[in-house]
């Protein structure tokens, strides 16, 4: 990115919508759409959309409120050199601003990965180091540098990278299924997310109509039991979206720490996850 413009006045006519920037990330629930829609309605669009070439970039959600009340907006024009860059700033931009669940996040850092993988040139392993260096353990390569950004394990942003691929795969045949395992609102795992990534079509497509059938269910064998319930059983899959769900209602219902104790708790859970995480290889 090369810099940004002075603020514009801008006209609905002049911005164009890009489907694949519009497709990036999940349309706001109908809730949510509705009070944006009654804030924008009192008090305007106080800020700016974000164009590139005039293309949207950021505010989608804003801008489908401003067409249909036809409200003044503004715009900030910022300068980019490729559709790369576009995405990646896009990426960077709504993980910045939003609080996103587990597996948005295991999305966009997957998106981020293979995106700027494909701007450098692969992941930086010479012809001659491959068979002798891990990639995972390169340190000039892309895994390595997005590792230390998002401040999660290399091994992690290899395997978001492969949630990515399958959840791409399955929005180019179904944006609707897509949405639906961005939303939360598909019943299916990031294990079975990796597998998709190197599934058959004929799986895949499979996989898509269960999904917007809603009937797609978690594929582990083994099960727990669910303490709040007695005698219910949860696959494993199921205990751990369990815990993440509580964690998201935790999160908007606590006051966060800022203390050093408060991140240190937060970095052992983390911790623990990611030792979890990798014996699931």
């Amino acid at each position: 990115m090369k810099g940004y413009a002075t603020l514009d006045e801008s006209k609905i006519a002049d911005i164009i919508i890009d489907d694949e920037f519009k497709r990036l990330f999940p349309r706001l629930s109908d809730e949510d759409f509705s009070g944006l829609e009654e804030s924008l309605c009192e008090f305007g669009c106080l800020s700016p959309l974000i164009t590139w070439n005039n293309i949207l970039v950021d505010g989608h959600n804003r801008f489908e409120i401003i067409k249909k009340h036809d409200l003044p907006f503004r715009t900030v024009r910022l300068e980019f050199s490729t559709r790369e860059e576009v995405i990646i700033w896009m990426i960077a931009h709504q993980i910045q601003s939003r609080n996103l669940t587990p597996i948005q996040l295991n999305f966009y850092r997957g998106l981020h990965y293979n995106t700027e993988k494909l701007m450098r040139g692969g992941d930086r392993v010479s012809e001659k180091a491959k068979g002798q260096v891990d990639p995972l353990l390169e340190k000039g390569s892309t895994a390595s540098k997005l590792a230390n950004e998002y401040d999660v394990s290399q091994k992690t942003i290899k395997r978001d990278a492969q949630i990515a691929d399958a959840i791409i795969a399955i929005g180019e045949t179904s944006p609707e299924a897509k949405e639906l395992i961005l939303s939360g609102k598909a019943n299916i795992s990031r294990k079975r997310l990796i597998e998709l990534a190197f599934a058959e079509k004929g799986e895949l497509k499979d996989t898509i109509e269960q999904i917007n059938a809603g009937t797609h269910q978690i594929r582990r064998p083994g099960t727990v039991t669910d303490s709040s319930k007695s005698g219910e059983q949860l696959t494993f899959d199921g205990f751990i979206e369990k815990i993440a769900n509580e964690i998201d209602l935790g999160i908007k219902k606590l006051t966060v720490g800022t203390g050093e104790t408060s991140k240190t708790a937060i970095r052992a859970l983390i911790d623990k996850l990611e030792r979890l995480y990798d014996s699931m290889s």
